[in-house]
């Protein structure tokens, strides 16, 4: 099968789907491999180290995309993308449609068939958003330690115990994949961390992982009073498949100090706080009801080295998967379908 990798055109993402060496491994399946000049430039992979594993480069972005093919990507597309994708292509990336209407209407009217990365699930995990989810939860914590500094906008805390300081205090919403990572990583500097979860046979875990880790339960009353005390809120609710609820309100906002941060990692999915919007890393942050707010819709693409190994590894099977004739057989795959030939699916 033919199969083209895009360069990302997203702001400042520099993730590339598939390293040279999964190309290669897909090449010597008997795949046509076209990728687009430079689409692993940024992540440290050169044109010529996909070209020596046997894929062709194309520089022309509508010759790239002309034939049927498969098309693998990070992000989902981009609107200067969208005339570029029609009925007989396959589309297999981030898409959270959920938040994303302009695109979903995008993508029906172009009659292409599209499979969701976050919607490949398999006993009850989920393979593909899982690494990018760890690696957006480290760095959720690595933008909130530079935001609380003057310089960064902040009240000038350091995230980091010092002798004779009060720790700082991290809630996180969410004890999934991202949050987890997020509170181990708050933890480990040496700050005090909540983490609201519904679950209640996930508390025990979430504990486990640091003695400066405690789990809450999802009652509003049980932790909105912790809210006049945060120095940094991590949004990280998921829903699969749909819009995580609004669990911060903008009077819960207005309740924390001045000079705090906001981030919320599934703001790509909608977000779970009234006062977020989606920004980028030209412009990462703003001000509301004296807080700093940060809803960087592309963590990962920050480290896009490390993302790009993560992704690949866990990307590779279910390429090999769809890209065979009987894809649609296959019950994994069949239920990450979104859009099938531009109708609902």
């Amino acid at each position: 099968m033919r199969i083209i990798i895009p360069r990302e055109c997203k702001v400042s993402e520099g993730r590339v789907a598939l390293t040279p060496a999964a190309v290669g491994a897909l090449v010597a399946a008997g795949h046509e491999l076209v990728l687009e000049a430079g689409a692993g430039v940024a992540a440290g992979f050169a044109d010529s180290a996909y070209e020596n594993v046997g894929a062709r480069i194309e520089a022309d972005r509508s010759a790239l995309y002309a034939p049927a093919a498969l098309v693998v990507k990070v992000k989902e597309p981009q609107a200067q993308e969208w005339p570029l994708l029609h009925r007989q292509h396959r589309l297999f990336c981030f898409l959270h449609l959920a938040a994303a209407p302009e695109l979903r209407h995008a993508l029906l009217q172009s009659g292409v068939s599209a499979l969701a990365f976050e919607a490949v699930e398999e006993s009850g995990h989920l393979p593909l958003l899982a690494p990018m989810s760890r690696i957006a939860g480290d760095l959720a914590i690595q933008w909130a330690m530079y935001y609380l500094s003057v310089p960064g906008g902040g009240k000038g805390l350091l995230l980091q115990a010092q002798p004779g300081c009060p720790r700082a205090r991290v809630l996180v919403l969410g004890g999934g994949v991202a949050g987890a990572q997020a509170a181990l990583a708050a933890a480990r500097w040496g700050a005090q961390v909540t983490v609201v979860e519904q679950r209640p046979q996930r508390w025990s875990e979430l504990e486990a992982l640091h003695p400066q880790i405690q789990a809450c339960p999802a009652q509003e009353q049980r932790w909105r009073p912790q809210l006049a005390d945060t120095d940094v809120l991590i949004g990280a609710v998921l829903v699969p498949g749909a819009r995580p609820p609004c669990l911060v309100s903008r009077a819960m906002v207005r309740s924390m100090p001045a000079g705090s941060v906001i981030i919320d990692i599934a703001i790509d999915q909608g977000g779970c706080i009234e006062t977020m919007r989606p920004t980028t890393y030209a412009e990462p942050v703003y001000r509301e009801e004296g807080v700093l707010h940060c809803g960087i819709s592309n963590l990962p693409g920050a480290v896009p080295r490390t993302s790009t190994e993560a992704l690949s590894a866990a990307l590779l099977p279910y390429v090999l998967r769809l890209a065979r004739p009987d894809w649609q057989q296959d019950r994994v795959l069949h239920r990450a379908l979104q859009l099938a030939e531009g109708q609902p699916f």
